[in-house]
């Protein structure tokens, strides 16, 4: 897996300082800075404590199956706002080569928010999922033209804990940021029902 995070800290000097504190008992294999600077942290092949408690298409050690790139943004909760272009570009990059070198399907590069709905917003809806899938990122869904009948059961096909309060939410902020309000209404169905088409 490939799961990405924004830092949710002021800057950027402030989350590397707490990525590598053994202290604070969180890591990531990588931060990207604002201006598109990359910090390697954690060897790939090393567990780091990016993700926590999450789930992901019935895996529950999220650390122990993925790689984890932070994304330096203050995050909702001091300001969140795009990722700049620099930053996007070195993200694509990034992810490009680790996709080279791992054999991870594009329905398991997620943000934090996919694995733990009820817990984390990250990356959150600024988050260009469409550009990351065009340059071979994760995926994008066509909308469908019929809405998925069971939206919940689809979401748990593709991969989310439906057991989650904020599931459908979470699905949103990935797939259709402009309403993030957790109703399964009908344009939220066919985009679900479009992602588990493009699994065919």
């Amino acid at each position: 897996m490939l799961v990405l995070h924004y830092t949710g800290m002021e800057n950027a000097d402030d989350a590397l300082a707490r990525l590598c504190d053994s202290a604070a008992q969180v890591s990531a294999h990588y931060l990207i800075d604002e201006d598109g600077g990359v910090y390697r942290l954690v060897d790939e092949p090393k567990r780091a404590w990016h993700a926590g408690l999450g789930l992901w298409r019935d895996h529950r050690d999220i650390n122990g199956r993925s790689i984890g790139i932070e994304l330096a943004n203050p995050g909702h909760e001091f300001g969140y706002r795009a990722f700049p272009d620099p930053q996007m570009r070195a993200l694509i990059g990034l992810s490009q080569d680790i996709l080279s070198r791992h054999a991870i399907p594009a329905r398991n590069v997620v943000g934090h928010s996919d694995v733990a709905p009820d817990r984390k917003l990250d990356p959150g809806e600024f988050m260009d999922w469409p550009r990351l899938a065009e340059a071979g990122i994760g995926l994008w869904p066509d909308e469908a033209e019929d809405p998925s009948t069971d939206p919940l059961q689809d979401l748990a096909t593709y991969g989310y804990d439906i057991s989650a309060r904020h599931a459908v939410s979470a699905f949103q902020r990935h797939f259709r940021p402009s309403r993030i309000d957790g109703i399964a209404d009908p344009q939220t169905c066919r985009m679900i029902a479009g992602l588990i088409r493009s699994l065919a």
